[in-house]
């Protein structure tokens, strides 16, 4: 069973959360929440996703496991303006998603959650550094870098305490320093990394600018990219497998 009534604005921003890394998913209908954790097909970037019962306008759910084709349901999603409410209902019998939006009614065939990729198990890994700096701070770094080439090295200056978006590519390099005044926090530590700039891009795209990100950040660990939606009734959590550098 389920049946929910939720913001448009609040499932398109936990729906793109995901969406940047997979095209299908389980949607895991939880008594207390919505959660969704997949990886991308070359299990380099990982996404944890939890929308608390209180982020929807009501929430009726008995633990069930659906799979979804993320395009299909962002589009009917589109149809909605941010402010309008989007009705949501499981049909048991025929396995279908009954959507309704002010009037506007569709269905949406679910896929088999047994054909989806097993969700992946996101390690608890304890990285020396941690960063806090504002959504809109880490698009400028990505964008900076994304000018030079298609890697990006996350560094943390433990010396002069400062985090750094850099990038080096083949004629041109970037460096964008952020120090401690910069930064909403900053727990120094070893951390000095390079990671694929196509995925950072993508999970950047669903970050939102006014966001308070926090990066755990380690050396040749992967990164860890945390930020709430729904006012702080959601969680996203991203992992990025590192490009291990060879000496």
């Amino acid at each position: 069973m389920f049946k929910a009534i939720v913001s448009a604005s609040t499932l398109r921003d936990a729906l793109d959360s995901v969406s940047v890394l997979v095209d299908e998913c389980k949607i895991r209908l939880n008594e207390d929440n919505l959660s969704i954790r997949a990886v991308d097909p070359a299990n380099v970037g990982m996404v944890d996703l939890t929308l608390d019962a209180a982020s929807f306008e009501s929430y009726e759910a008995d633990g069930g496991v659906i799979g979804v084709n993320l395009s299909k349901l962002e589009d009917f999603v589109g149809m909605a303006n941010s402010d309008q409410l989007v009705e949501l209902e499981l049909d048991e019998e025929t396995r279908k998603l009954n959507i309704r939006i002010d009037g506007l009614s569709s269905t949406l065939a679910l896929i088999d959650p047994d054909s989806i990729r097993q969700e992946p198990d996101i390690p608890d890994l304890d990285l020396p550094a941690e960063i806090v700096l504002e959504g809109a701070q880490l698009d400028r770094g990505i964008k900076a870098a994304d000018m030079v080439s298609d890697h990006v090295r996350l560094r943390v200056d433990d010396t002069a305490e400062a985090f750094h978006i850099q990038a080096q590519g083949d004629t041109d390099d970037v460096d964008f320093q952020l120090d401690t005044e910069d930064l909403i926090d900053l727990t120094s530590g070893t951390a000095d990394s390079l990671f694929s700039l196509d995925y950072l891009k993508d999970m950047n795209k669903a970050i939102p600018k006014d966001a308070e990100v926090t990066a755990e950040l380690g050396e040749e660990f992967p990164v860890k990219l945390h930020y709430q939606i729904a006012e702080g009734q959601g969680h996203v959590t991203y992992m990025l497998a590192p490009r291990i550098q060879s000496e």
